[in-house]
Order: structure tokens, then sequence, then C-alpha cells
């Protein structure tokens, strides 16, 4: 393999890696906004997760931000995609030794929990995002403390009424777990931040990670579906 080509493959190694990290910390901001939903659950107008999710709709910056978001998914995704067709390229049979990155069996895996994970933000995007954008009709409209503004909460909550999305969401969200957890510390590795020293604990928080971001984001439509 030419320096050229390996120099390459590290370049796009760094950038999946700081585009994973970045995408785990808009997760926890995601998911605390979508607990709120359930501070309201019942009330019909979920004021407590409007007003958060009206701000972030009418503010510049955060308009501006998720843009930057989606093409941290985008070039997330494409370079994992690039990088194991490389691996598969060049090692056809696997390797014989795994290093203690690919010790957790479920990184035998990545590409293709990516893959789920994918498919299910394509649903996610369009149940969603779509609808908040007045892209797909039908949203309806709540005034709270005087100021009109979109009943997103009413979306979520009606979305998790569907027993069949539920499995599906708690599925994905399972597989998020288990791509969070050998992504994370993996990550550290291709940066060069994980040492004999600091590994341990690396590994260790990347299981937190993975536990409390997955849990916490399918306790939601358990809660909703189960509370209907």
């Amino acid at each position: 393999m030419s320096n050229k080509r390996v120099y390459s493959s590290l370049t796009k190694k760094y950038v999946m890696s700081l585009m994973g990290l970045f995408l785990i910390t808009f997760l926890f901001v995601h998911l605390g906004l979508n607990l709120s939903v359930l501070k309201d659950l019942g009330s019909g107008d979920y004021p407590t997760f409007n007003e958060a999710a009206h701000f972030m709709a009418t503010n510049p910056f955060i308009q501006v931000f998720q843009w930057v978001l989606f093409a941290a998914f985008l070039i997330h995704i494409i370079f994992g995609l690039i990088l194991q067709f490389q691996n598969w390229a060049s090692r056809p049979k696997g390797y014989k030794v795994k290093g203690s990155a690919e010790e957790n069996i479920f990184s035998q895996y990545m590409i293709h929990t990516g893959i789920v994970i994918f498919i299910f933000l394509v649903i996610h995007f369009v149940n969603f995002f779509m609808v908040s954008k007045g892209i797909i009709p039908g949203i309806q409209h709540v005034k709270i403390n005087g100021e009109e503004m979109e009943n997103l909460g009413k979306v979520i909550v009606d979305v998790f009424h569907n027993g069949y999305y539920v499995t599906f969401y708690v599925l994905a969200l399972l597989l998020l777990g288990f791509h969070l957890d050998h992504g994370f510390q993996s990550a550290f590795q291709s940066l060069g931040l994980q040492n004999k020293k600091y590994g341990p604990f690396i590994k260790g928080l990347g299981h937190v990670v993975a536990i409390v971001l997955a849990l916490g984001f399918i306790i939601i439509p358990l809660v909703i579906y189960f509370t209907k």
C-alpha cells in the first residue's frame, strides 16, 4: 500500500472519529430534549417540549447548526463505508490477530449496525423533520404563553402509539447502543488517544455512554405507548 493511500485512510479515520464523537455529543442534547415530552404527557399541548422545539426552530444559529449536523452524519457514514470497503478489499480473509478495539464481538458488525441505523434515520427524518418543516402537511398548532407554535410533542406521541414503529425504534436503538459501545473507544484509538493507562477508563466510559443513550431513548416510546 502506498504512503499516499495510507495517509488518505488515516485522514478518513481521523475525520470519521471526530464526526462520531461530535454526533455522540449531539445525541445527549437530543435525548434531553426528547425526555421533556414525558414531563407533560397527557396534557395535549406538551408545553415544555414544544417551547424548547420552537426555540430551536426559530434560532438562526441552531438552524445553521442543523446543516452542520447533517453534514457530520453524511461524512461519518460515507467515510465509514469507504474504509469498510477498503478493508474488505485489502484483507478479504480478515485479521488473524485482532487489536484491542476489535475485542468486542459487535466490532465485527459495525458496518451492518451502521446500515440499519441509517435506514432508521431516514424513517425518523420523514416522521419528524419533514413534518415539522411543513414538507409533509398535517401538523397541528397550539398556543403556549400566548405564542402560537407547532405541536411537535403531539407528533412524537402519535408516532409512538404505533406498536410496529415502537418495536422498530427499540430494536434500532439497541443496535445504536452496540454501535456506540465499540465506536466510542474505536474513535479514541483512531485519534491516538487510547493507551494502556487510559484504555480501561475509555472502554468503561464507552459502555456507560452506550447504555445511557440507548436506554434513555428507548424509555421514551415505551412510556408513551404503555400509558396511552
